[in-house]
């Protein structure tokens, strides 16, 4: 079982930066796939971005490449999002999943365990 805790959530303005923290509990961390997802109101949960086991490979949705960086310390068991150049449509609820994969998903049903959210606001 794996439990996931979202930290760094809050308001800025488009333009600037926040970062996301993930902290999960498990002994078997570093052998899941870690995604990050966002649900804007009224839309559906989408895909941001994933980190694989061992931190091999990543994928980003196209809309915040270049901007967006998924990390993760499997020593701490921590998974981490920096987010650059942030604008009003990032708005979202940004949500953490792990996936009991060594294989990157994209899709929210692929994902095993998911963390409580937190609220991400930019300003224009």
């Amino acid at each position: 079982q794996v439990q996931l805790v979202e930290s760094g959530g809050g308001l800025v303005q488009a333009g600037g930066s926040l970062r996301l923290s993930c902290a999960a509990s498990g002994p078997t961390f570093s052998s899941y796939t870690m995604g990050w997802f966002r649900q804007a109101p009224g839309k559906e949960r989408q895909f941001v971005a994933a980190i694989i086991w061992s931190g091999g490979s990543t994928y980003y949705q196209d809309s915040v490449k270049g901007r967006f960086t998924i990390s993760r310390d499997d020593a701490k068991n921590t998974v981490s999002l920096q987010m650059n150049t942030l604008k009003p449509e990032d708005t979202a609820v940004y949500y953490c999943a792990a996936r009991a994969s060594s294989r990157l998903g994209l899709d929210v049903r692929e994902y095993d365990y998911w963390g409580q959210g937190t609220q991400v606001t930019v300003s224009s």
